[in-house]
């Protein structure tokens, strides 16, 4: 029986009564859990919680608002093989991919524990005669959380800046997985946060469109495709609120001359084909110097053959499905449209043969020789699609990168630590790897792309997002001493500037 999820209004967990959308296992094809739909009302509900806890939330000492987020963590961590789990069920992606991501959620939660050195001010004494100026960090209000699919537990956990700095958030699930942060908000139910701080509802795009133009909400972080990213952002932006958007990507490979390819192969195929590809920070396009291609493509399709189709859950898997149906078809259409551009299938792995999920949304491996003029090297295909393009050296590497709609990673397997310097400074990418297939930032960098692959001023995490979530209010005082300064005799003298 499919599991029925609630909304999460006020600290009660509540029924829709807008209907439900089916949440489906994509290795199985089967209904798993039933997931609100919410009516307007519903979600005026949810942001009318956020607005009325957020004066006491936002008075409560940072040092309490800390012992949460340290409670969330250590929830966290008791829970991450039932939290993995929901997620190989909801996505797809194997145990140990989720395993990671929960890894990566920790340390969120563990810089937000930081919030009380973090939500720190600055102070100048005198900056004119007897005149003072500080600035100290005010939280703002209801803040919309709109997290992607593809990382159920550690995009969604973004929740988790707003508010340590005393915020209130109202987070919308992702449509396909939203079993992951039900539960995340059921743990954090239980870490001391009070009732209106942290809401949840599942709903559809008109309710989306009223959370980003509701009066009450000051703004929204968003990660997901370019597309949908621009119109949140101009939303959100048009009707005056705060808007983090984070897009898509085209992430490109440089495969150097001097790279030693049997030390880097793991690397650029786990960035290439891991989560099955499902990820803004996967490596899309390989360009391999022509002096080692021939031994590159070799080896490089070995290894991406070896890789096990299968139920994530199921030990000596690799690899698991696409997240949908929906999510297949695309990508199968975008195979099909390479070949008619003329585009050369190197590896095809459509209609894979996997026994144990004959209904799973299953597609294997694909790498296509292409050009970058083509459709399937400019647009992001959310899928193990990987394209192959031959280089003679670095400047026309860097000229096919910076021609991309996308500016959110480059990456350089290299031993040339010069070529090395100069692919980071020549590179307009919000994120660089050197030797690192997914360079994706710790939780106390920041992070953004470029371009189409963000909008936006400030990047999301560490102290770009304290920023975002907080405003500086500056304040200049003035007061007349108390205490009798020999200011007369000292001016008299010359000695008082």
């Amino acid at each position: 029986m499919p599991q029925t999820l609630k909304n999460y209004i006020n600290g009660q967990w509540v029924d829709t009564q807008g209907g439900y959308i089916d949440v489906v296992n994509p290795a199985l094809d089967q209904v798993i859990a039933l997931s609100p739909k919410s009516t307007l009302a519903e979600v005026d509900q949810a942001v009318a919680a956020a607005k009325a806890a957020f004066w006491n939330w936002r008075n409560t000492p940072a040092t309490r608002r800390a012992i949460c987020m340290f409670n969330l963590r250590n929830k966290l961590y008791e829970h991450k093989r039932e939290l993995a789990e929901i997620m190989v069920r909801e996505h797809g992606k194997t145990l140990s991919d989720a395993l990671g991501e929960l890894t990566r959620s920790y340390e969120y939660v563990e810089f937000t524990c930081g919030i009380p050195e973090l939500m720190k001010g600055s102070y100048s004494e005198d900056v004119a005669r007897k005149v003072d100026t500080h600035f100290i960090r005010e939280p703002l209000g209801p803040f919309l959380i709109l997290p992607p699919f593809n990382f159920p537990a550690m995009i969604a956990l973004y929740f988790c800046w707003p508010v340590a700095c005393g915020d209130t958030v109202v987070i919308k699930s992702a449509t396909q997985t939203p079993m992951t942060i039900n539960r995340i908000v059921e743990l954090a139910q239980e870490c001391g946060f009070p009732p209106g701080v942290i809401n949840l509802v599942g709903c559809g795009r008109n309710e989306v469109h009223r959370l980003l133009t509701h009066p009450d909400m000051v703004g929204v972080t968003f990660v997901g495709s370019s597309q949908v990213g621009e119109i949140v952002y101009k939303t959100a932006t048009g009707a005056c609120k705060r808007a983090q958007v984070q897009g898509g990507a085209k992430n490109h490979l440089v495969i150097n001359s001097d790279c030693p390819i049997d030390t880097n192969l793991e690397n650029i195929i786990g960035s290439c084909y891991g989560n099955s590809s499902q990820r803004c920070f996967a490596g899309s396009n390989l360009l391999v110097h022509e002096a080692v291609y021939d031994e590159f493509l070799q080896k490089f399709l070995a290894a991406a053959k070896s890789q096990v189709l299968g139920n994530g859950l199921t030990p000596g898997v690799t690899m698991g499905p696409v997240v949908s149906r929906a999510s297949l078809e695309s990508a199968v259409g975008f195979i099909e449209r390479a070949e008619k551009e003329g585009a050369k299938i190197l590896l095809d792995g459509r209609g894979p043969s996997v026994p144990q999920c004959p209904q799973g949304y299953f597609l294997a491996p694909t790498l296509i020789e292409a050009e970058p003029h083509m459709e399937v090297w400019r647009e992001e295909v959310f899928a193990p699609v990987r394209c192959i393009k031959k280089i003679k050296d670095l400047s026309e590497a860097v000229a096919i990168i910076n021609a991309s709609q996308f500016g959110h990673t480059a990456v350089i397997y290299t031993e040339n630590g010069g070529q090395a310097r100069d692919f980071v400074r020549l590179c307009d990418t919000g994120q660089i790897g050197i030797n690192v297939g997914t360079p994706a930032p710790i939780a106390f960098y920041p992070v953004g792309g470029r371009r189409t692959s963000f909008y936006g001023d400030l990047r999301g995490r560490a102290n770009d997002a304290v920023d975002f979530y907080t405003d500086k209010k500056v304040v200049v005082t003035r007061w007349t001493s108390a205490i009798q300064m020999p200011e007369a005799a000292l001016k008299a003298e010359g000695k008082l500037f």
